[in-house]
């Protein structure tokens, strides 16, 4: 009986130092779950703008097509003003 009188009033003892081990294994597995399922497709608010205009975005396969010739003039510029609407660039950006 005196071992655990003993023990009880010594303080919490190494044991203190696992607990924030713990909970920094448990905030990292959550994270790393989330970027693996739900965050999977996102991107972060600062990388959307930029993946409009890509080089693999709509705007830029259009200029590509309108450069090799299978577009005209015409129908380049209808259907950016579609892509502008969609994307939102003004077309005072100059064209893709």
């Amino acid at each position: 009986m005196n071992t655990l009188t003993t023990l009880a009033h010594d303080g919490p003892g190494p044991w203190i130092l696992f607990f924030p081990l713990v909970w920094a294994a448990v905030v990292i597995a959550v994270v790393t779950v989330l970027r693996r399922t739900v965050w999977r497709g996102r991107r972060a608010p600062w990388q959307s703008r930029g993946a409009a205009y890509g080089e693999h975005s709509p705007i830029s396969i259009l200029g590509r097509r309108f450069a090799s010739g299978e577009i005209d003039e015409d129908e380049y510029w209808r259907r950016l003003s579609v892509l502008d609407e969609q994307f939102g660039r003004s077309l005072k950006d100059g064209a893709a």
